[in-house]
């Protein structure tokens, strides 16, 4: 490798350069398994009482990952939380994030499982980014209540569904 490559890659946008944690277990799903997941993550944020939850199916035109699911929490740790139950169901269906932020104070974290990344915003911080706007071209895809909403006399937390 040449100097050149090599000075290239040492700038290279990583998760750890982007204050993340990686991992390797990630892996690419099927895209209905991938629409499941995305629907399943939704209705955690939900459950976990972020709002606005929104998924967008981006598969035709973003080329690196197929959905992306968006909510809004009311403090760091609540997001914070909300994303670890995400990834405990991530792992639940043999899968793993390839990142996820690792900044406790962000008003913005971030959670990619390759076919589904997860964004959960500060409410300032989602109107200022709006990937909703930035991802239009997308599909929403309808978001049913949780079994546990369901069970809780839950229905709409303030997604699309």
């Amino acid at each position: 490798m040449s100097n050149e490559d090599q000075q290239t890659n040492s700038n290279a946008v990583t998760p750890q350069t982007l204050g993340a944690t990686a991992s390797s277990g990630a892996k690419v799903l099927e895209p209905e398994a991938a629409r499941a997941f995305a629907i399943s993550a939704a209705q955690s944020l939900q459950d976990d009482k972020c709002t606005d939850v929104v998924v967008i199916d981006v598969s035709g035109i973003s080329p690196v990952t197929g959905f992306i699911v968006i909510g809004s929490g009311t403090s760091a740790r609540q997001m914070r939380s909300a994303l670890e139950d995400v990834d405990d169901l991530a792992k639940d269906l043999g899968t793993q994030a390839y990142a996820i932020s690792a900044d406790d104070r962000a008003l913005w974290l971030l959670a990619d499982f390759v076919d589904v990344v997860v964004h959960l915003f500060e409410p300032n911080a989602r109107a200022h980014y709006d990937l909703e706007s930035l991802w239009s071209k997308g599909t929403r895809v309808q978001v049913p209540p949780s079994e546990r909403s369901r069970a809780h006399g839950g229905g709409d937390s303030g997604s699309d569904a």
